[in-house]
C-alpha cells in the first residue's frame, strides 16, 4: 500500500457543531444500525431523535451555551445519544473514566462545575458519594438503566427524552469553540482536563479514520477501549459515525471471553470487521485458552494503541490470524491517532510513520534536533491538538508551545523514517552512564516464551547507583528462573541493559486504559527501602 495521497481535506466551517455534523453526513441512512450493545441496537434514525431530544431536555433544565456536563456512564446506547446530545446543544459534556473512586468525581466536579450529570444506573452509588463530598451542586442526574429508586433530584435517562420535542436546531456553535472534555490519566497528581474544539473530532476522523484505516460504511467496529478514553472516542463513536458504519459497544471489562463472544457474533448476531485493542489486551487474548481459530472471525482490521506493542506480540498474531496489528500512539492532548504503522505498511518494533497532516520532531537538550538513531522527546503539531488544561495554565504553557505539543514521550527516528518508541520521558533509566529504555528490555522480556507481561524500573543500590529491576508475569503453568530470563535478555541486548533485579509477581499496576503503571512500582520498592 502506498502512503495516502496529499492532503485535500476541506476544514470545516468556521460554523461547526459536531454533532450536527454527524447526524447531516448520515441522514440518508435512517434504518442502519449505528450502534450495537448488550441490550439491542439504535439505528442512526433513532439516535438523530434521541439525540435532538437530549439536546432539547438539557436545554429545558436552563443549562446555558457551554456549561459543562458530567459523563459517567459505561459504554453503551445511551453514552453516544448524552454526548453528541449536549454536543448538539452547545454545552460541553466532560467524559470521565468509569473505575474511578468518589474523591476523583467529587473533584472533578468542582473543577469542571459541571451543571448535570448523566450517569449509569450501576455508577450511581458512587456518584452519589461524590455529591456527598462535593461543595458544587448540579441541577438535574439523568440516570440510564436505573437498579434502584431514584431520588427526587434524579431522572429516568428514558423518561427524560420522552419528555422533549426534538430540538429543530443545532447550537451555532464555531470550529474553535469548546466541544467537550477528556481528562487525562495522569500519573501524579491530579488528572488534568484537556478541552478539544468541535473541530477536532472532524480532524482525526478525516486523516487516521479516513485515510490511514480506510473505515468505510460496510465496517463494524468494536474497541476494547472504553468511550471515555481518547483513543476509544475516537475508534467507537467519531471515526464510525463519520464514514456511517456500526459499532458495538460493551458495558463489561474487555476481557479474553467478553471480547471473543463479540468476535464470534454472539451479540447482536453481527460480527465485527475491525477491532481496536492494546498491548496488554492482546497478550491476554493471544494466552488464552479461549483463542478462536483464524476462520471463526470476521476481522479484516486490527488497531492497537494506549502503548507501544512488543514485535513479539504483533508476530504471533499475525501467524494465528493472517492479520498485522496496525500500532500506532495518540494521546488524549492530540485527541487520536498522530504517529502509525498502517495497512501494507508494518514495521513490527516500530510505531510507524507520521499521519499526514500531522509534524513530528525530536527534541534534545535545549530543545535541538537529535539525529537518526539518537533518543529524543517526542513534540506533534497537528490540527486536533486541545486547546488548553481548563484552569492550569502552568501545566497548559508546559505541554502546549507555540504550535506545538510536548508529548513526554522518547522516541528514535529510524533511517526510514519511522519511529521506535524508548519509552517515556520521566521513565528513562541512565545505568553506567548510558540510557536505558525499559520498554526495550520490556519488549525483550516478552519474547520469552513463559513470559506473559514484563515491567522495568530502575531502583538504587547500596552504593547510590541506579540499576534496573524487571518485575514479570509468567502465563499459566509456565516456570523460567531468574539466572535463564537474565542470560536471554543478554543473548539479544547490549550486556548494561540486562535487569539486574528480577521479581515474578501476580499482575502489575494498570490505569484503566490498560497502560502499566510503572511509578507505582516504584513507589513500592520505595517503601521497601
Amino acid at each position: 500500500m502506498t502512503d495516502p495521497a496529499p492532503l485535500d481535506i476541506a476544514p470545516p466551517g468556521e460554523t461547526f457543531n459536531f454533532a450536527a455534523h454527524l447526524l447531516s453526513v448520515n441522514a440518508g441512512r435512517s434504518a442502519k444500525r449505528a450502534f450495537i450493545d448488550d441490550l439491542g441496537s439504535l439505528s442512526y434514525g433513532a439516535l438523530s431523535e434521541r439525540v435532538r431530544r437530549m439536546a432539547a431536555g438539557l436545554r429545558a433544565l436552563g443549562l446555558k451555551r457551554e456549561e459543562r456536563v458530567l459523563l459517567l456512564m459505561q459504554d453503551c446506547n445511551d453514552w453516544p445519544v448524552s454526548f453528541l446530545g449536549a454536543l448538539y446543544a452547545g454545552l460541553v459534556p466532560v467524559a470521565v473514566n468509569t473505575l474511578l473512586t468518589a474523591d476523583d468525581y467529587a473533584y472533578m466536579l468542582e473543577h469542571s462545575r459541571a451543571q448535570a450529570v448523566m450517569v449509569s444506573g450501576a455508577l450511581l452509588p458512587v456518584l452519589t458519594g461524590a455529591l456527598i463530598k462535593s461543595d458544587h451542586e448540579v441541577v438535574k442526574v439523568i440516570v440510564s438503566r436505573p437498579i434502584a429508586p431514584l431520588h427526587p433530584a434524579e431522572v429516568e435517562f428514558e423518561a427524560f427524552l420522552q419528555d422533549q420535542s426534538p430540538l429543530a436546531k443545532p447550537a451555532p456553535t464555531r470550529a474553535d469553540d469548546p466541544g467537550f472534555w477528556l481528562y487525562s490519566s495522569g500519573s501524579t497528581g491530579r488528572p488534568k482536563g484537556a478541552v478539544h474544539s468541535h473541530a477536532n473530532p472532524y480532524w482525526t476522523a478525516e486523516l487516521y479514520g479516513k485515510r490511514i484505516l480506510c473505515l468505510s460504511e460496510a465496517d463494524v467496529c468494536f474497541s476494547a477501549a472504553k468511550l471515555f478514553f481518547a483513543y476509544g472516542l475516537g475508534n467507537a463513536l467519531t471515526f464510525a459515525l463519520s464514514v456511517g458504519a456500526c459499532s458495538i459497544l460493551m458495558a463489561e471489562r474487555a476481557t479474553p471471553e467478553a471480547t471473543f463472544k463479540r468476535w464470534l457474533g454472539q451479540v447482536g448476531a453481527v460480527q465485527p470487521t475491525v477491532f481496536f485493542g492494546a498491548p496488554t489486551g492482546f497478550a491476554a487474548l493471544l494466552a488464552s485458552p479461549l483463542l478462536p481459530a483464524r476462520e471463526q472471525v470476521g476481522l479484516r482490521l486490527v488497531s492497537s494503541a494506549g502503548e507501544a506493542l512488543p514485535a513479539e506480540l504483533g508476530i504471533r498474531f499475525r501467524e494465528h490470524f493472517g492479520l498485522d496489528i496496525i500500532d500506532g500512539i495518540g494521546s488524549t492532548e492530540m485527541l487520536h491517532i498522530f504517529l502509525s504503522n498502517r495497512p501494507g505498511k508494518v514495521r513490527y518494533g516500530t510505531t510507524g510513520w507520521p499521519v499526514p497532516g500531522y509534524e513530528i520532531a525530536l527534541r534534545g537538550e535545549g530543545g535541538a534536533s537529535v539525529p537518526d538513531g539518537e533518543p529524543g522527546d517526542l513534540y506533534i503539531q497537528g490540527p486536533s491538538a486541545a486547546m488548553m488544561y481548563w484552569g492550569n495554565r502552568a501545566k497548559t504553557v508546559e505541554t502546549f508551545q507555540g504550535g506545538w505539543t510536548r508529548s513526554g514521550d522518547k522516541y528514535v527516528r529510524n533511517s526510514d523514517g519511522s519511529y521506535t518508541y524508548s519509552g517515556r520521558t520521566d521513565d528513562m533509566l541512565k545505568v553506567s552512564g548510558l540510557y536505558v529504555s525499559p520498554f526495550e528490555v520490556e519488549a525483550t522480556l516478552v519474547q520469552h516464551p513463559a513470559v506473559l507481561e514484563a515491567a522495568v524500573i530502575g531502583v538504587v543500590d547500596a552504593e547510590g547507583l541506579t540499576k534496573t529491576k524487571a518485575f514479570v508475569v509468567l502465563k499459566a503453568s509456565a516456570t523460567v528462573s531468574e539466572a535463564e530470563l537474565k542470560a536471554f535478555v543478554k543473548d539479544k541486548l547490549a550486556p548494561y541493559k540486562y535487569p539486574r533485579q528480577i521479581a515474578f509477581v501476580d499482575d502489575l499496576p494498570k490505569t484503566a486504559t490498560g497502560k502499566i503503571q510503572r511509578f507505582k512500582l516504584r513507589e513500592r520498592e520505595a517503601r521497601l527501602t
